[in-house]
């Protein structure tokens, strides 16, 4: 039997009647990805709003938000299974009405636990849906199988996603309340459902394959270690840290879950993280890339709000509007690498630098330009580095991972690991970092601006405290924030050196097995799983 994804003469896809033109098809696909993208959980822009009418801290919003991440993340090591299991119609139909429920929890919902598991599951159906709609246009993307070119597409459209949520967030609350935005979406939602129930047929490939064969266990137990490092990494300035049980639990926690994970991985036949992805080149090569990488860029989370909003006073819509600048630098990433390392299969160590070039250069305009009055369009060039730098790293250290030389049933899990370190690894611990740096730096500022202007200007006494207090604050946070530009910068400028010294000269190539053969594998997975069942 044919493989039913190979192009049998110009592309079709088979689960969409064919009174919609052949054309407008895929593009019907797009749209249901982008209301999916939408759909995640908590929208971090309407934090302030949430911690005001909510009665939560800004942390528990963050561990929320992160929580999606780490579900999405989850996912990947199954998300083929799923594919094979499910029409694609069946997976958007439940993925929409888990995705609705989750808005309506969210936006109505005070309590911190559940707040924290249902963006876990929308996340983890959110990636679902969204595979489903990927890998059914993916041969009208690229009929080679390109990854590379796939991936520029996939980032486009999710990166700009994040960017435009905020926007829309932020000037739906102006105009009238945040939780607004998540009726919005319940009603794209529905609309998406019923255009499924209407235009998608429930269509699946020629072969059924069973769930048998999953490590649930390990899924569990990798999904609470992700949660406990995103919590220590959230919670830990707050709670002060290991001196606190709260952190001291959730680390004991962690670890005892992924020493249980490492120990099972030992002797299963088909872990949900097997050693032969963790100990993969490619894969340690990718996860160091993203936590040095992120944790350069991770000012992102601890600078420029409070820069902006302390500093050059901007209000929540000012603030908001500069995530145009970060969106257009995605978008000019991803064309420059779709050009280059795509099509003109550049090597992964001139993309890998050119990325951390604009990584250094956006830290460098900071450290130099960072003032009390500089204008909000004077902002666009280090935020428009930062966009195109980050999605160049990310398309890129993806490919190498489709590229590493994994068999195809490990390749699920690496790309899981991949996840991890780069959606939640990446941001939580660079920021962790930060702000603990911050936070030392700005006592030690402070501690001798005030000894300064007390000593150089007697006038200072007559100011009242309160007001004094807010000078040297302010003051401070500038001069710490510059410090750490400056070591930033240093780490990035290293980092650039070590690459263009050490980093190979492997160029990108297409490579992906054909839907047939992935169904061959995972038919062989549930063979032996089944055969080690019967023969307990």
């Amino acid at each position: 039997m044919a493989d039913w994804h190979v192009q049998q003469g110009p592309f079709d896809i088979p689960d969409v009647p064919d009174f919609i033109p052949r054309r407008l098809k895929p593009y019907l696909f797009i749209f249901f990805v982008l209301i999916i993208q939408f759909s995640g959980g908590v929208y971090l822009a309407a934090a302030s709003d949430m911690v005001g009418t909510k009665a939560v801290m800004q942390e528990d919003i963050l561990m929320a938000g992160y929580a999606s991440l780490i579900g999405m993340a989850i996912n990947f090591a199954m998300m083929f299974r799923i594919k094979f299991r499910f029409s694609t119609r069946n997976q958007l139909l439940v993925s929409g009405m888990v995705l609705i429920a989750a808005n309506v929890i969210c936006a109505y919902t005070a309590s911190v636990p559940l707040l924290v598991g249902t963006c876990f599951v929308a996340g983890w159906f959110r990636m679902q849906a969204t595979f489903a709609c990927n890998s059914t246009i993916q041969l009208w993307l690229t009929p080679v199988r390109d990854m590379a070119i796939f991936f520029c597409y996939v980032y486009i459209i999710v990166d700009s996603v994040i960017q435009l949520s905020g926007i829309a967030t932020i000037y739906t609350a102006f105009f009238s309340q945040w939780e607004y935005m998540h009726w919005i979406m319940t009603g794209m939602l529905a609309l998406m459902m019923l255009m499924v129930m209407i235009l998608v047929k429930p269509v699946r490939g020629p072969m059924f394959i069973p769930l048998l064969g999953i490590d649930w266990i390990g899924a569990v137990l990798w999904a609470i270690f992700m949660l406990c490092f995103a919590f220590v990494c959230v919670y830990g300035s707050f709670y002060d840290w290991w001196d606190a049980a709260e952190v001291c639990e959730a680390t004991l926690i962690g670890i005892v879950c992924i020493g249980i994970n490492l120990w099972r991985a030992s002797f299963l036949h088909h872990p949900y993280i097997s050693f032969r992805a963790m100990k993969n080149r490619n894969v340690i090569r990718a996860t160091g890339i993203y936590l040095v990488f992120f944790t350069l860029i991770a000012t992102e989370h601890v600078f420029e709000h409070s820069y902006a909003a302390n500093i050059l006073g901007f209000d929540d819509t000012n603030l908001i509007d500069l995530n145009w600048y970060v969106l257009a630098g995605i978008v000019a990433g991803c064309a420059f690498t779709y050009l280059t390392f795509a099509r003109r299969k550049w090597r992964y160590k001139t993309m890998t630098a050119i990325g951390f070039a604009l990584a250094a250069a956006y830290l460098a305009y900071f450290y130099f330009v960072i003032d009390y009055g500089i204008e909000k369009e004077m902002l666009f060039i280090p935020l428009f580095f930062r966009g195109a730098a980050s999605v160049i790293i990310s398309i890129v250290f993806l490919t190498s991972i489709v590229q590493s030389g994994l068999p195809f049933q490990v390749f699920p899990q690496a790309l899981t690991i991949n996840g991890f370190t780069g959606a939640v690894m990446g941001a939580t611990l660079g920021p962790a970092l930060i702000g603990e740096f911050l936070q030392h730096t700005m006592a030690k500022n402070a501690a001798l601006l005030s000894s300064n202007i007390i000593n150089a200007n007697t006038d200072a006494l007559h100011i009242p405290l309160t007001r004094l207090y807010g000078m040297v604050q302010t003051q401070a946070l500038v001069i710490s924030m510059k410090e750490i530009y400056g070591w930033l910068l240093l780490a990035a400028l290293v980092s650039l050196l070590i690459i263009l010294i050490s980093y190979g000269t492997v160029h990108p190539f297409a490579i992906f097995p054909k839907w047939s053969t992935v169904r061959r594998v995972i038919k062989h997975i549930v063979r032996t799983t089944d055969n080690e069942i019967r023969s307990m």
